[in-house]
């Protein structure tokens, strides 16, 4: 029997990643500490989650690198990474949503990761006001921050592409950059021929967020796949309290209105907000704005998954014309064996790596494994700013 993950819409589990190891300057490490210290939790349980704080990862801290210049800080990077994806598969597999309050923008690695260890195919939104399209190769200044999404879709320094066993962990196709407002010059050319979809923050405003990220959400998942969600507060235009806040690009309202799009999809396998420094936060504005923001989009979440469970509830039956239906059921169906194909509810999902394993015993005339052994059995993959 295949082993199910249950969705709690009601359910989240906070992660945190304290890592800059990947930034260009120490700071981001401090954000998950600072936004639970602003109130997050108590916000997301008055709105009406159950929250589960699985705590922080190890510190990660950036450090000049001067050995790696074009790529720095590799093995801090990677203990990150490593840290975090197991943690990752944790959440999915509890029916929550993990939540990611990160550093730097590399946790995408980790958990895109975590995440294919339940769903096989995973698209991903990377809301960032830049690409991250840097590699070794084109970078200026070595910032792996800057390189985030080559190594998602399998490019970059071989340590980080071989972090998921089987590159890509993202297909090109099923990831879309949103709200990108810079540019650098190697970027554009790799744009120019890239299938990733791209919704610039130019786009964005010419078609109009809740549109946009409509269209963005139909691209990238037109398949059915699960996917993740990457928020990187500096695309908010003016947003201080980041390492690289620009002007121009998506306003709040803008950010707002498509991250509203983004959340109330039943697809979303998990949220990750990352790039905001408290070091650049001395009255505590930038954390209340995110914490608001987040609250908004996550209560209209939950409000419309839960009406939608409701409508495709079935309606209550009495008992005595259930169990006089029961008893006037025909002997052969009553009596013939139960149908071993599992079906997913509309509030369920089914662990990919359970599915592969019943369907090869299937196929050669095996019988499959019990369901507490069918997923824990499965091989995991060994994947562990210019």
């Amino acid at each position: 029997m295949a082993v199910k993950i249950v969705r709690q819409t009601n359910k989240i589990a906070l992660l945190g990643a304290p890592t800059s190891a990947a930034a260009m300057s120490a700071g981001h490490e401090g954000a998950p500490t600072a936004l639970r210290a602003a109130g997050l939790v108590e916000r997301l349980k008055a709105i009406g989650y159950a929250v589960a704080d699985l705590g922080d990862d190890p510190v990660q801290l950036y450090k000049p690198d001067e050995e790696s210049p074009r790529a720095r800080n590799l093995t801090r990077v990677l203990a990150s990474l490593e840290s975090l994806k197991p943690r990752v598969e944790q959440a999915v597999k509890s029916a929550a949503l993990p939540l990611i309050l990160a550093g730097d923008c590399s946790v995408a690695l980790a958990t895109v990761a975590g995440a294919r260890r339940y769903f096989r195919k995973v698209s991903m939104i990377y809301m960032d006001r830049d690409a991250d399209l840097n590699t070794p190769a084109t970078t200026v200044t070595g910032c792996v921050d800057g390189m985030v999404v080559s190594h998602l879709a399998g490019r970059g320094a071989a340590e980080l592409v071989r972090f998921w066993g089987e590159p890509p962990l993202v297909r090109e196709p099923d990831l879309a950059l949103f709200g990108v407002a810079r540019l650098d010059p190697p970027e554009e050319q790799l744009l120019a021929t890239s299938p990733l979809r791209r919704y610039l923050a130019s786009d964005v405003q010419r078609l109009g967020a809740a549109a946009a990220a409509h269209a963005a959400i139909e691209r990238i998942r037109g398949n059915g796949y699960q996917f993740v969600l990457h928020f990187d507060v500096d695309v908010i235009a003016d947003f201080a309290a980041t390492n690289y806040p620009g002007s121009g690009g998506l306003s709040l309202a803008e950010v707002r209105e498509a991250l509203l799009v983004f959340a109330q999809q039943r697809e979303l396998a998990a949220f990750e907000v990352t790039a905001y420094n408290p070091t650049k936060d001395r009255d505590g504005s930038g954390a209340k704005l995110i914490i608001e923001l987040l609250a908004e989009v996550l209560e209209a979440r939950l409000k419309t998954l839960q009406a939608a469970e409701a409508a495709l509830a079935p309606p209550p039956v009495a008992a005595a014309g259930a169990a006089g239906r029961a008893s006037a059921a025909p002997p052969e169906k009553s009596s013939a064996a139960p149908d071993p194909t599992p079906v997913a509810a509309p509030s369920e999902a089914w662990s990919s790596d359970s599915l592969d394993l019943d369907s090869e015993a299937n196929s050669s005339g095996e019988s499959s494994g019990t369901s507490s052994d069918a997923s824990e059995s499965s091989e995991e993959s060994s994947g562990s700013h210019s």
